[in-house]
């Protein structure tokens, strides 16, 4: 009787097991895809300078509160230092 009684409780320690690893798998990847929705790096005021990330908003930038941001633009160009304007001479 006790023999079954350790086998009945060893596999629902397993079964818990699996199941908790299976709900903390599914809760990490729904949170994975929820960050890779931020729109930053693609925004023309994201500077990709870890001092200053957006000039508009560099408390929100890179973080779940910019996922909703009003003053997003399109980058225009791959890379903010081939804008157009005066150049330094070297």
């Amino acid at each position: 009787m006790i023999t079954i009684f350790c086998a009945f409780c060893a596999w629902g320690i397993l079964l818990f097991t699996i199941c908790s690893v299976w709900r903390t798998l599914s809760k990490g990847t729904n949170y994975v895809k929820m960050l890779h929705q931020i729109p930053c790096t693609g925004c023309e005021y994201f500077t990709n300078d870890y001092r200053l990330k957006c000039t508009v908003h560099p408390k929100k930038a890179c973080s779940l509160e910019a996922l909703g941001c009003i003053d997003f633009e399109m980058k225009t160009s791959c890379c903010n230092a081939t804008q157009t304007g005066r150049r330094k001479p070297y």
